[in-house]
């Protein structure tokens, strides 16, 4: 009766933090729609602009207001949410007696075909919402601006009314620019508060990152082509050489775009599949480009787009410090399917949700590329331990599986992590039957999701739906994929009490190959003094870290820049009439920006890393030392048959298919219950296959739900 109690009041308290966000959101909305408006510029922002202009911010004091403490308001209520949110879903118990709910239109996929493909009601809104938004901003700014050059004043400029309106454009799609900019950054913060809090993931969203970033770059070009052509036309090319001290500084516009065709030019297919470390390089002048596009508009201007930057800033901080200490490989298993296993040693205080992904760095394959892999381990059930699955399919994957299946003994693999990252909550536990339907290395995901599900059935006695595991693949020696299910332990797991049903589709063998290799190799790797666990970077209270961090970075940076506005900048500028520079002044505030967050990120993360070097030294104490490898089985491969491992325990509910595929549209009509989880993760032609059928409206117990990593 308490802990449904104490789920009612969570429950409330996150349903009150969100609408006051939504609200929060919709006043920043509006702002954004009533900004082209003569009515804005005219009236309501002449009004404010005096109201919030003080001797301490200046003029950006009202941007700051309007445009960037709504999303650092809303992010900090994320953190709160979701901080809600995981402690609330971290209870079994509670996992296990919540109440099941049916799955509502905004989570729902309701695009099948098309270049959206499958996207949720939540994201057709707010796309919907997002090209709203451009076409009426771009149609007011280019009719208010129009309207306003006449005959008579172009007559008085010696110039043409076409050539004026070319001008009047050209800075209107700037201002166009200035929007995607604004919603840019937001899909790519993988520790967001932001997305989730709206029912969104980094990982579903990365697509609108690409079209935003194609968009702004589409926009940025032709602002800038078409200044050129209206200065050619008019005599004025040597307005491109001219950095003002006031107003936009047009040399740092043009470096701006140089810098960001660059890495549009990276961001094609070719080049960043054939040369990712070309892309990789060429993406890191994102930092230049806001610079300088900084420098060319003004801090006043920059601070409408700054809100989704300076979040970002703090997730790309925090895991760059992540990133800079090695982890502990504990051991590789090498998969007859060109698949390896890694598991690492991790902290008992790191935990994280099923279908989790984790980003890895080999320093010996490749120092620069980083690539996400879905973490098949469960911290509930493995609390020293994290797992990642790896498909030998790329360049990289290639040479990893090389250099863990050569013969050769490999004493030590230098590793650096970055994540997890996951969906803050799960409740799968709300279907009757869950479906997962997967090809290839899909079915990695897939695996924690089972493993959370032995963990309640096992550990907590808790009902479990029934599971139908769907698995298609091309070779026989995919099949040694499904014993990745159960966990490496000296513990037994009884599945017997799991509904558990696996169906096996091998496409292109027809039959059972008897001379394939059916031996899985274990590598175990000595341990380096170096060498650290994989840790929460800011503890078990993760989200309530961030958004200290957030807001108290915020509130040093404004602190700061009013002190240095009202006793260096002010008495310049009225005590001896000059105007301050405004590129300095925006360096000044870029400065600022980063050296907030660098202190306050890393005194956090100082803080978080010795408490969990107590807690963990607390838990070892209490253990007893932690087991060690013997030499031998260190430094030394380990065959094991797959047929004596716990393989054995799926084959009374496995079977396997041979030279056909599933036909889905039968398998999931045929399924009963009143609730029918479905969950798809591999080719895309698969998981649009399944998405339609579910979406089809013949089976009204089918609730879908993809699972894509387009990082």
């Amino acid at each position: 009766m308490k802990r449904s109690h104490s789920q009612e009041t969570c429950g409330m308290v996150q349903s009150a933090i969100r609408i006051v966000a939504l609200v929060v959101f919709v006043g920043w909305i509006f702002i954004w729609i009533m900004s082209p408006t003569n009515t804005y510029k005219e009236k309501w922002f002449p009004q404010f602009q005096p109201k919030t202009t003080s001797i301490y911010f200046g003029k950006q004091g009202s941007r700051i207001l309007v445009n960037t403490f709504p999303i650092i308001f809303i992010a900090v209520l994320g953190c709160i949410y979701l901080h809600i949110a995981k402690k609330s879903n971290g209870s079994n118990m509670d996992r296990c007696n919540g109440k099941k709910h049916e799955t509502t239109i905004w989570n729902r996929s309701i695009i099948i075909k098309g270049p959206l493909g499958i996207v949720s009601g939540t994201e057709v809104a707010f796309l919907i919402m997002f090209i709203a938004l451009v076409i009426w901003s771009f149609t007011i700014y280019m009719y208010n601006g129009f309207a306003t050059i006449t005959p008579k004043l172009a007559a008085k400029a010696s110039t043409k009314v076409w050539e004026m309106r070319l001008e009047s454009a050209a800075l209107r799609l700037g201002l166009m620019g200035n929007i995607c900019l604004s919603f840019l950054f937001f899909p790519v913060a993988r520790g967001s508060s932001v997305l989730p809090l709206f029912g969104l993931t980094s990982e579903s969203s990365i697509k609108y990152h690409i079209w935003l970033g194609h968009t702004l770059m589409i926009l940025l070009t032709s602002h800038g082509l078409c200044y050129i052509i209206y200065w050619a036309l008019t005599n004025q090319i040597s307005q491109m050489l001219k950095w003002n001290t006031t107003g936009a500084a047009n040399i740092a516009g043009e470096l701006a775009l140089i810098f960001g065709l660059l890495m549009w030019i990276a961001t094609t297919q070719r080049i960043r599949r054939k040369m990712f470390e070309l892309f990789f390089y060429t993406h890191n002048l994102y930092i230049l480009f806001i610079m300088f596009f900084i420098f060319h508009i003004g801090i006043s201007y920059a601070c409408i787009m700054l809100p989704g930057f300076y979040l970002f800033l703090v997730d790309r901080y925090l895991r760059f410090l992540q990133s800079r200490h090695q982890v502990r490989l504990i051991s590789a298993r090498v998969l007859p399917c060109e698949t390896v296993e890694l598991n690492f040693s991790k902290s008992h205080g790191l935990t994280y949700n099923p279908t989790s992904i984790m980003f890895i760095n080999i320093p010996s394959i490749s120092k620069l590329q980083w690539h996400p892999f879905s973490v098949t381990s469960n911290s509930n059930l493995e609390q020293d331990k994290i797992s990642v699955v790896i498909k030998s399919e790329g360049t990289w994957t290639k040479n990893l599986y090389k250099l863990l299946s050569s013969p050769s003994t490999i004493d030590r693999l230098g590793v650096s992590v970055e994540g997890p990252y996951g969906p803050a909550s799960t409740n799968y536990l709300r279907h009757d039957t869950l479906v997962l339907i997967s090809g290839g290395s899909g079915i990695t995901p897939f695996i924690s999701i089972i493993r959370e599900f032995l963990f309640l059935n096992t550990k907590i006695k808790c009902k479990t739906p029934n599971i139908i595991l769907i698995c298609v693949f091309r070779k026989s020696s995919s099949l040694s994929m499904i014993d990745l299910i159960l966990p490496i332990s000296t513990i037994p797991y009884d599945i017997s009490n799991m509904k558990l049903q696996i169906e096996a589709y091998i496409t292109k063998d027809k039959e059972p190959l008897l001379n394939i290799q059916t031996y899985l190799q274990t590598k175990w790797f000595k341990p380096n003094p170096t060498d650290a666990p994989i840790y929460a970077i800011l503890g078990s209270n993760g989200w309530l870290w961030l958004g200290a961090i957030i807001s108290t970075s915020f509130i040093i940076f404004l602190i700061i820049i009013g002190i240095f506005i009202r006793y260096y900048i002010f008495p310049i500028e009225h005590n001896s009439n000059n105007i301050f520079s405004s590129p300095l002044r925006s360096f000044l505030h870029m400065l600022i920006i980063c050296v907030s967050i660098i202190i306050v990120a890393s005194v956090a993360f100082l803080l978080n890393k010795k408490h969990g070097a107590k807690e963990e030294k607390k838990i070892q104490d209490l253990e007893g030392s932690p087991p060690t490898t013997s030499s031998s089985s260190t430094s030394s491969n380990t065959d094991i048959e797959l047929e004596s491992l716990p393989f054995e325990s799926f084959v009374q509910v496995t079977n396997v298919h041979y030279g056909i595929r599933p036909n889905l549209k039968r398998l999931l009509f045929e399924i009963q219950g009143s609730s029918v989880g479905v969950l798809a993760a591999g080719p895309k032609k698969m998981r649009h296959e399944v998405a339609a059928i579910c979406s089809s409206g013949l089976a009204n117990n089918l609730h879908f739900e993809s699972i894509s990593f387009s990082w």
